[in-house]
């Protein structure tokens, strides 16, 4: 297993743990503390404690090595669980505010709220402070070992700050300002569910790119081919494809050289320009030079 795969696994492993824990208080405070955003905090939570399981997962068949059925490595998986973590959110963002709605609804009726209790005020602190942490762990580890996995974990941990901060408020404002108030909590829910929004499309967007094979971006490919002309005796870089394999590129390109140049001279272009392409993206990018000869050269 490789040290990218551990260190993406123990990060993950961690905040499982602390999701786990954090779903736990925060369900007890929401019922015991009579607070319908805080039992919705409780539900993200536990949404994240889930998608932590399936990036555990997607990265241990990510970190296998090319077989016969996939020659191109299981990177895909690791986009496939991000663009999961993406569509979590929407569906636990969607069912948040879905019924704080009702509830700011049948209270305009005349229904009568439940004042919040100061136990779900204690609780949606603490969330924030450890999620807080646990989002600038995630999110280091996630940019140091280059994992859209890991980094869209780390933007559903704050997700869960922002959701408690939410909580927080309504609950706070709720238990300050008296009964009249007490409309603050299913509101704090709906604000929550809409940083919940942002950051999901934000993630499923990016996963679904690149599941599409979209190409990398203009100045990537304007760089590439330049590292490809830069090479003494190559000549027109054309035909140039790629697209990412989860933390990895792949490249397709074609180059023209003197139709007189032996095979052996041509063969040591091609392998200069995917050093230099190495060199800049990572030895286990995928890259495939096809030669072609100069017409207009002797």
């Amino acid at each position: 297993m490789s040290e990218r795969t551990v260190s993406a696994s123990r990060v993950t492993w961690i905040g499982s743990l602390v999701n786990l824990v954090l779903t736990l208080l925060k369900l007890t405070a929401g019922v015991v503390g009579h607070s319908s955003a805080m039992i919705a905090d409780a539900v993200h939570s536990f949404s994240d404690f889930a998608t932590d399981i399936v990036v555990l997962i997607s990265f241990k068949i990510a970190g296998k090595p090319a077989d016969q059925d996939h020659a191109y490595g299981h990177g895909k998986y690791e986009t496939l669980a991000a663009a999961l973590i993406g569509g979590a959110l929407l569906l636990v963002g969607a069912g948040i505010f879905r019924e704080s709605v009702i509830k700011i609804w049948n209270s305009t009726k005349g229904v009568r709220m439940v004042a919040p209790g100061g136990i779900a005020f204690a609780a949606a602190v603490i969330s924030i402070v450890i999620k807080e942490c646990l989002y600038r762990y995630t999110i280091k580890e996630g940019r140091r070992i280059e994992s859209q996995a890991v980094i869209a974990n780390a933007w559903h941990h704050r997700s869960d700050a922002f959701s408690s901060i939410g909580t927080m408020c309504g609950i706070g404002g709720a238990i300050l300002l008296g009964e009249r108030w007490y409309i603050l909590d299913p509101l704090a829910a709906v604000v929550a569910s809409l940083f919940i929004f942002k950051v999901a499309l934000e993630i499923s967007s990016g996963s679904i790119k690149e599941l599409t094979e979209k190409s990398l971006g203009l100045e990537i490919q304007e760089e590439i081919l330049q590292m490809a002309t830069s090479v003494d005796g190559v000549n027109n870089p054309h035909n140039l494809r790629t697209r990412r394999i989860g933390s990895d590129i792949a490249v397709d390109l074609h180059i023209c050289v003197a139709p007189a140049m032996s095979v052996t001279e041509a063969h040591a272009m091609t392998a200069i320009i995917e050093n230099k392409i190495r060199a800049r993206f990572g030895n286990s990018s995928f890259i495939c030079i096809h030669v072609e000869p100069d017409t207009g050269r002797v």
